[in-house]
């Protein structure tokens, strides 16, 4: 698949603060740089979380979803899982992704120009800042980012600093490099 034709992900957005419908359903796997587990609610995909082992991954779920029933379903989840893993590894992914994240409306926009950026490519802050019309600073736009639980589904690794350099990443500057790394390599 040409890098530009790259499909945006089914985006299911709710309110900030507004609550996850159903149980919490997760599958772990491994990929080149680590462990991955993906969440997914009634609605979509909730969470992806990056590790060096298993226990964190867990451990984080129950944080990020302290009011949840959360359950493995490893067989449920293997065609989204591998879809995953292909990301995290520069590959594309076999089927669309639906996706379920709360944020504000602010949020929401970063994440919906993240996921419009081509596979291999790279945006400034600022770049993004401007692409939606947005007033806000780049810090803004670098902290909806932070607050982004769906790694490479909405792909805050494709985010920069003015200078064109890598900058920090929620699961680490080394992850976010590899990512890059490997989607510029495909």
């Amino acid at each position: 698949m040409d890098r530009a034709a790259r499909s945006v992900p089914s985006l299911n957005f709710r309110p900030a603060g507004a609550s996850l419908v159903g149980p919490v359903k997760y599958a772990i796997g491994q990929y080149r740089e680590g462990v991955v587990v993906l969440a997914r609610s009634q609605d979509g995909l909730c969470a992806i979380f990056l590790a060096d082992k298993a226990e964190e991954l867990c451990d984080e779920l129950r944080v990020s979803f302290p009011t949840h029933s959360i359950r493995e379903a490893v067989g449920e989840l293997r065609q989204e899982l591998s879809n995953v893993v292909a990301l995290l590894e520069g590959r594309e992914c076999e089927s669309d992704m639906r996706l379920d994240i709360a944020g504000t409306a602010f949020q929401q926009q970063v994440w919906k120009a993240l996921c419009a950026i081509p596979s291999g490519e790279a945006r400034t802050y600022g770049q993004i800042t401007r692409s939606i019309g947005a007033s806000h600073s780049s810090r803004a736009v670098a902290n909806a980012c932070a607050a982004n639980r769906l790694a490479v589904a909405v792909p805050c690794h494709r985010a920069v600093r003015g200078d064109g350099k890598s900058s920090g990443y929620r699961w680490g500057s080394s992850r976010k490099s590899a990512l890059q790394a490997a989607e510029r390599t495909r």
